[in-house]
């Protein structure tokens, strides 16, 4: 892929995602805790982090569960999920603090990571 294209795409998939809305949002934990993450990081269940199919690595979103209020701040290390219609897969910590196995959340991006691979 070019350049002028790969710039292309993440300058609209920030456009895109930088609005608030309302989306389908689920979790995952034991199954992948300790393996290796999309942004080369490995996945700790424990930590707030969550997959997000397009926004770059690093990249720290405020999602609010709607139906109890509750917000996380999370930041994006992986990619996913790949289930029609979920914007975002929490790590299991963050899903517990807001109250979400399979929810509908708002996610609002709060400052946009450098997308770089970090093997940790």
């Amino acid at each position: 892929m070019s350049h002028l294209i790969k710039s292309l795409v993440v300058t609209l998939s920030l456009l895109l995602s930088t609005t608030v809305f309302a989306a389908n949002t689920s979790y995952y934990g034991s199954k992948f805790h300790g393996k290796r993450t999309a942004s080369g990081s490995i996945f700790n269940m424990n930590s707030l982090t969550a997959a997000h199919r397009t926004l770059p690595f690093g990249t720290k979103v405020q999602v609010t569960n709607q139906k109890t209020k509750k917000s996380v701040v999370v930041k994006i290390t992986d990619r996913g999920p790949y289930i029609r219609g979920r914007i975002l897969d929490l790590s299991k910590a963050a899903a517990s603090q807001i109250d979400c196995q399979l929810c509908t959340t708002t996610m609002k991006v709060l400052s946009y990571g450098d997308g770089k691979y970090r093997k940790e």
